[in-house]
């Protein structure tokens, strides 16, 4: 009982402390600070650690960059159950005075004429305060922070609803001036009136004079200034279709490049490829009125009627499309967007063996890529293939060759295989499964054109074989050789064979009784004076029938016995001219035989004979027996235009350096051709070099073998049939990969090349993109070469983030053409927007987002000088029927029938201080003129703001 007693007592001693606290907590002590003092005691101990570290240290600590050279900071702050943020915006650089026009300014800048302010508003979804009461509480309290704070900021408050952007604002000038600001905006039903300058300043005047004076009637001094904002209009799609079907309706034969016609880029050199989308949408044009005073009402009525061409600055901006920055938006096409699906064909490419695994129904994953790789119809294959293998299509001359930095292993931009990769990249969408279709249906071509003997369009039928291009291409080029050749020969034995059976009776009858002195030397046809012969003519057919060549032989004795001169200066054929030596068995003079060209060879070609020797050692004998068939060769046609040679003359001539002369120091180097060649030193004296002279030497078989027979009747070192089924048996067998990684690097030069045909004008930095793109396609595609790839590999990666740079260079010269097509005529222009453009848009193409202080939009301008104003005033074309049919006109001062889309004034009226009704007494700091009131208006026809700023005395 005792300790229920003292638990009793001691609950109601607490009870009655807690009544005695609930006492002392209501008392009111009006020593206290209220929470609005408080409040106020908040800004102003933000404001002085603003004011005490300076703008050198908030930019070191959290400010933020709102444009150039501008920053704010901002601290939160509670009053009541509400929060506020208060921000500080300020200048990296204590300039004086802000400019009027300057792109750069804050909107409360450009509004109230202000350099560094205070923004204070609520922390709610619409930011702004919507009760009039509390934003006037609000401002009271910032102004009361700031004049504790002995600071001149001025404050500014966001007031009734977003749209409006409206303000009220304060600022303490001082001990006796305050200026008062506020900002508000009409959305809609402006009143004509205020559509017009001369209603405009009458409504800035109305703010300070007497509203019983007639305005129009009195003067006052008001300084002026305008900016007017002119914007081109988009091209008018109704016009074009016009446009079209009288062109269609004339009955003129329109075929595919209509279309192209009414394209900005129909002559730029992609646009056989794709069309690309304008990145230069249009222009901006500023022109702006210096400051002037006006007095008067009818003069805004007359500079209304003035022409933009009066304005003292125009101010150029182009409207850039916002595709250039995000890779996704549009689905925007070009070679890097196919170029990107092509790699992922290569990724896909190890999966198979052969190209028809892709498209057999046999084939196990056929169904997977069935379902996701489309294949177009049949008439888009015919059409392909139709382009590409037309009629008439000849291989150009490539005297100038592709870049000069380029080291691409790839075919030529003209030629058959580079044609059939640009095709390659828009046929279907460049899956695996299009690009096998089109592989076998083109390699089903080639074969055609070689069974049929008809010329491989697009590729040489000359020449030698490029080791520096693609393998593949190297194979077209060898088989439009080879069948270039096998059509020679057939046509040279119809004609051989004709000749023989009508001229065959003649020979045996007349003999060679005309000119028998001068067919005694037996200079063949078909020889040139190069020492090479063009083309062999006696077919294949011909050279193995023996009765042609007894017959022939039969001939060539008869002529020589009955010529009656010497049996080794009769016989000797296919002389090219004297060696500039003498003969070691007979005192005769050495002459060069023509011979054969060697045998054209492919890259692989060269690679299998350099694994031979490899395997087997550089041995004398190995390599002459992989030379046997020139070496042969040559020694049948130095026999035969040297009838008393040995083989000791054939080495001498043929390889100088296994020649070993006797020299003495009297005769000096008996290798001279002045000395070996006078007779009065015969025979020359010397011997075989040691490799040569060994027994079994290899060389020397060949020689004893071969018979003495010139060039041109001799069978061609290279059989065009056999030459031309291993490369057809090449192009037929080839690995899916290894024909997707040649496809790849000819694919990205086409393109690089295609894109460098780009008239741009004298754009340096463009020049230098595209250099730097061909080295740095070089470096990513070097490891494709060596045929050693598997899927999903770094390299592969390296390719994708080469397409990657592939677009942002393909981007930059659609603008360089599009600036350049523009200003044709403006260079200056030109080069200086295009320059901006580099240093805004490279750095971010291709990324997803940029920082939030970043520019998001291009917002450079350039100054347009006189004499370029009349071509950048002829880009304002005037509008067509269906752009201003329902517009009405109601500003002034039209560019070309265009009124302005943005229409800024600033009214500004000044005074003296000293000695007016402001104030008596006046500090030294306002002797001089003040700025009283000022007026900034911004809109259009549709939509009105005012901003306007007192100066009154407290």
């Amino acid at each position: 009982m005792a300790s229920s007693s003292k638990m009793e007592s001691s609950a109601d001693d607490q009870a009655q402390q807690e009544e005695e606290d609930d006492e002392v907590e209501h008392f009111d002590d009006f020593t206290l600070a209220s929470s609005w003092e408080r409040f106020i005691s908040d800004i102003e101990a933000v404001c002085r650690q603003w004011i005490a570290d300076g703008p050198k240290n908030l930019l070191k600590k959290d400010a933020r960059e709102v444009s150039e050279e501008f920053y704010k900071v901002k601290y939160e702050l509670k009053f009541a159950v509400k929060s506020y943020c208060m921000e500080y915006y300020f200048g990296s650089k204590n300039d004086g005075k802000v400019m009027d026009w300057d792109p750069r300014l804050h909107d409360l800048q450009l509004c109230f004429g202000v350099k560094d302010f205070l923004v204070i508003a609520p922390q709610s979804a619409s930011g702004v305060v919507l009760d009039a009461p509390e934003a006037s509480k609000l401002l009271s309290a910032v102004a009361i922070a700031l004049s504790n704070c002995s600071s001149l900021w001025p404050a500014f408050v966001p007031v009734h609803v977003p749209a409006r952007k409206a303000y009220i604002g304060i600022q303490n000038m001082g001990t006796v001036f305050t200026r008062r600001f506020e900002a508000d905006h009409i959305g809609s039903q402006v009143p004509v009136k205020l559509m017009h300058l001369e209603g405009l300043y009458e409504l800035f005047v109305s703010k300070f004079a007497y509203s019983t004076l007639d305005f129009s009637m009195h003067l006052f001094k008001v300084h002026f200034t305008m900016k007017l904002t002119y914007r081109s209009l988009p091209p008018d799609d109704d016009d074009v279709q016009g446009a079209d079907a009288d062109v269609t309706d004339s009955g003129d034969d329109l075929g595919g490049d209509m279309h192209n016609r009414t394209q900005w880029d129909d002559d730029c050199p992609w646009s056989e490829w794709y069309s690309a989308e304008d990145p230069v949408k249009g222009f901006e044009l500023v022109a702006l009125w210096s400051e002037k005073v006006v007095e008067s009402s009818l003069e805004m009525a007359e500079l209304e009627n003035s022409s933009p061409h009066e304005a003292q600055k125009w101010i150029l901006s182009p409207n850039m499309s916002s595709t250039l920055t995000d890779s996704s938006k549009g689905n925007r096409i070009g070679f890097a967007s196919q170029l990107c699906l092509l790699v992922d064909a290569l990724n896909k490419s190890f999966e198979a063996q052969f190209m028809e695994d892709f498209v057999s129904v046999e084939n196990p994953g056929s169904d997977n890529l069935n379902s996701s790789m489309v294949i177009p119809p049949p008439t888009v294959i015919d059409r392909v293939l139709k382009e590409l293998f037309h009629d008439g299509a000849q291989f150009p001359s490539f005297a100038s060759g592709g870049h000069k930095t380029s080291r691409i292993k790839a075919a030529p931009l003209e030629s058959l295989f580079a044609q059939f990769c640009l095709h390659s990249l828009w046929f279907g969408n460049c899956n695996i499964r299009a690009i096998s279709v089109i592989w076998i249906e083109f390699v089903r071509e080639v074969r055609w054109c070689w069974e049929e003997s008809q010329p491989l369009p697009l590729m040489p039928a000359f020449g030698s074989i490029d080791l520096s291009t693609c393998v593949i291409y190297q194979k077209l080029h060898m088989l439009a050789i080879c069948i270039e050749r096998k059509r020679q020969l057939n046509e040279e034995f119809q004609d051989c064979v004709g000749s023989m059976d009508h001229s065959s009776p003649s020979i045996e009858e007349d003999g060679l009784d005309e000119g028998s002195e001068d067919s005694c030397i037996m200079q063949t046809p078909g020889e040139n004076l190069d020492g090479k012969r063009d083309s062999p003519a006696i077919p294949d057919d011909l050279q193995d029938s023996k009765q042609s060549v007894s017959s022939l032989g039969a001939r060539l004795e008869h002529a020589a016995v009955s010529a009656d001169l010497k049996p080794s200066d009769c016989i000797r054929r296919g002389s090219a001219g004297e060696a500039g030596m003498m003969l070691l068995k007979s005192k005769q003079r050495m002459h060069a035989p023509f011979t054969q060209e060697a045998p054209l060879m492919t890259e692989d070609m060269h690679e299998e004979r350099l694994q031979a020797v490899e395997a087997f050692g550089d041995s004398l004998n190995f390599s002459a027996f992989l030379e046997r068939e020139i070496l042969a060769s040559d020694m049948s046609a130095f026999k035969a235009a040297n009838p008393d040679a040995v083989f000791e003359d054939f080495i001498r001539w043929h390889s100088p350096g296994d020649w070993e002369s006797d020299v003495t120091k009297e005769s000096g180097s008996s290798n001279n051709p002045a000395t070996e060649g006078s007779k009065d030193d015969w025979p020359p004296r010397g011997r075989l070099s040691k490799r040569m002279s060994e027994s079994g030497n290899l060389w020397r078989k060949i020689w004893n073998d071969a018979p003495a027979l010139p060039a041109s009747e001799q069978k061609p070192l290279m059989d065009p049939n056999r030459e031309g089924e291993k490369s057809l048996h090449y192009l037929e067998t080839l690995r899916p990969h290894q024909l997707l990684e040649q496809m790849i690097c000819t694919a990205f030069s086409a393109a690089a090349d295609t894109l460098n045909q780009t008239h741009y004008g004298g754009l340096k930095q463009m020049t230098t993109k595209l250099d730097q793109l061909y080295l740095t396609m070089t470096s990513a595609l070097r490891p494709l070469q060596a045929n050693r790839l598997s899927a999903d590999t770094d390299t592969i990666e390296d390719i994708r983030r080469l397409c990657g740079v592939f677009e942002h260079v393909e981007k930059l010269l659609t603008i360089a053409a599009s600036l350049h097509r523009k200003f044709l005529h403006a260079p200056r222009l030109s080069e200086a927007i295009f320059r901006d453009c580099c240093n805004f848009y490279f750095p971010r193409m291709g990324t997803s987002s940029s920082g939030d202080n970043t520019p998001k939009e291009f917002e450079k301008q350039q100054i347009v000088t006189m004499n370029e104003r009349p071509l950048v005033s002829n880009m304002f074309t005037p509008p067509t029927a269906n752009q201003s049919w329902r517009k009405v006109l109601s500003l002034g001062n039209l560019l070309n029938g265009h009124e302005p889309v943005l229409r800024e004034i600033i009214f500004s009226k000044r005074d003296k201080v000293s000695g007016n009704h402001y104030a008596a007494r006046t500090p030294n700091a306002y002797q001089d003129e003040l700025e009283t009131y000022r007026m900034y208006i911004c809109g259009t026809s549709n939509d009105l703001r005012i901003a306007l700023s007192v100066v009154s005395c407290d």
